[in-house]
């Protein structure tokens, strides 16, 4: 089973669990707060992969820095990952599980990569657009990639309008490529 299947099914069972318990929110900043300690601590993350550390020392760790800060659903649903040797998958079942959250209250993610950054103006300007395209709840997210020289690609789950220049460089080398009026020798 690929880790992206993996995640979803157990971040689709700590919603449920977390629904049942009325406490969808407190369990989405969990969420968020693991996600980000792993994205931010190397060390963490890489401690959570090793194989050839014991899982009790992998439980004493997430105990030392999640104790008091995160609800003691999460602080035992973590504890099960371990036991289960399935710790590896914090990270991805955190993201899995605010993707999911999202959803489930009508908010849609967008992605905008653009070559610089956009400013205040511009970025109100897409939001309008998409909400007007999807009808509900936007959250954008902005990525900066200096490869597209200019543009930009917008991604909605599954869908994505690509209006960037390299993009646009691509089609006409193609168009170049296979140019009929000119004879090959």
């Amino acid at each position: 089973m690929t880790e992206s299947k993996v995640a979803r099914r157990y971040a689709k069972s700590l919603l449920g669990l977390a629904t049942e318990n009325n406490i969808t929110e407190k369990v989405f900043s969990d969420m968020q707060l693991i996600a980000s300690a792993c994205q931010n601590s190397r060390d963490l993350a890489l401690l959570m992969k090793n194989p050839i550390i014991n899982t009790d020392k992998k439980d004493a760790v997430i105990k030392s820095i999640f104790s008091g800060k995160v609800d003691q659903v999460t602080l035992t649903f973590m504890n099960l990952m371990t036991k289960k040797g399935r710790e590896s998958y914090l990270t991805d079942i955190a993201q899995e599980y605010i993707n999911i959250y999202k959803e489930s209250i009508g908010i849609k993610v967008a992605y905008v990569t653009t070559a610089t950054p956009m400013d205040a103006q511009l970025r109100e300007q897409v939001l309008d657009i998409v909400k007007k395209m999807k009808g509900s709840k936007i959250e954008l997210v902005e990525t900066v990639n200096k490869n597209i020289i200019g543009g930009f690609i917008l991604r909605i789950g599954d869908e994505q309008f690509d209006a960037s220049v390299l993009k646009k460089l691509r089609q006409l080398k193609n168009e170049f490529d296979d140019n009929i009026y000119v004879k090959e020798y």
